[in-house]
């Protein structure tokens, strides 16, 4: 599966993935399609912005416009408010009436927001959390739900972007708030699917560069903390778990400052051996305009760059 693709995707959840599957993609699941006549209300929240380790996780709710009232009597709030069994619980709740209640989560993975962040031009993680957003919004309308309001929980200018994704989405009522997974059940709701989704993630991580025989044991920690760079055990696992040369697992994420002075400060210096390496870097970078990334062998060859086409 690409990292692009969309799939009703078992999600291991609340229980941990198993340890045969690791995360090696993003991926995108959704829990069985309501049937209640709508219009529908949608909430959308995320899970693992700022943590060096793990994924990063957007979440959406959705029930019948209608049926808010129920909603606000099922106890959703900000996930981060919450113990695990109770999100848990709530998880279980969100899945106990199909017929009204659905979510859907995409599951950003470390290496995709590390390729995205590091590549010229960057894709930066706000970029990258639109993405998600704007995707599970049109996958959910694709699905045949009629969207009267979306409510989502955002940083920053909160003004510009429901002012963006309402030229996105003509004819549906937008409201974006900061915290809004405390003022609006639907977007608890999406808060607790999103937060649950991570936990799992993180909590079941089969590392990827391990041994394949299952009699070996792991050369990383599961001790891996919150994943967030001041928990004192992310820490000790990032100070544990780093290789001078090959650098983190692929749970790490390589874009993030906190990875970056750790490999320059215990990492080996890449040095070119030999003049001819480094006369081939100073081909790749001579270069301009569509010539910017083709060697010197190349040009001669006159052979065109992909990127030409």
């Amino acid at each position: 599966m690409s990292d692009s693709e969309t799939e009703e995707t078992p999600l291991r959840v609340p229980s941990a993935p198993e340890p045969s599957t690791p995360l090696t993609e993003s991926y995108t699941h959704h829990s069985p399609l309501p049937t209640a006549a709508g219009p529908y209300i949608l909430g959308v929240d995320e899970a693992g912005r700022g943590p060096v380790l793990g994924p990063l996780v957007y979440g959406v709710a959705y029930c019948p416009a209608a049926y808010q009232d129920t909603l606000e009597e099922l106890g959703f709030a900000d996930s981060k408010t919450l113990n695990a069994s109770t999100r848990a619980s709530l998880l279980s709740t969100l899945s106990s009436d199909p017929a009204n209640l659905a979510w859907s989560v995409r599951v950003i993975s470390p290496q995709a927001i590390s390729s995205g962040m590091l590549k010229r031009p960057p894709t930066n993680l706000n970029k990258q959390s639109q993405d998600a957003t704007i995707g599970l919004i049109r996958d959910v309308l694709n699905k045949g739900i009629v969207l009267s309001d979306v409510f989502v929980d955002a940083l920053g200018n909160t003004t510009t972007y429901e002012a963006y994704l309402s030229s996105q989405f003509p004819g549906i009522n937008f409201t974006v708030k900061n915290k809004a997974d405390s003022l609006f059940k639907i977007v608890g709701a999406a808060s607790v699917a999103a937060k649950v989704t991570r936990d799992a993630c993180i909590e079941g991580w089969t590392f990827e560069e391990d041994s394949r025989d299952p009699d070996v044991a792991s050369k990383f920690s599961s001790a891996v903390g919150s994943g967030y760079p001041s928990d004192p055990n992310t820490q000790e696992w990032l100070r544990n778990s780093v290789d001078p040369v090959f650098g983190f697992p692929k749970l790490a994420r390589f874009s993030w400052a906190t990875v970056r002075l750790i490999l320059e400060k215990q990492g080996h210096e890449v040095k070119w051996i030999d003049e001819g390496q480094a006369s081939l870097v100073k081909a790749f970078e001579s270069g301009s305009g569509l010539d910017k990334d083709r060697s010197a062998v190349a040009k001669d060859l006159s052979l065109s760059s992909i990127s030409s086409f």
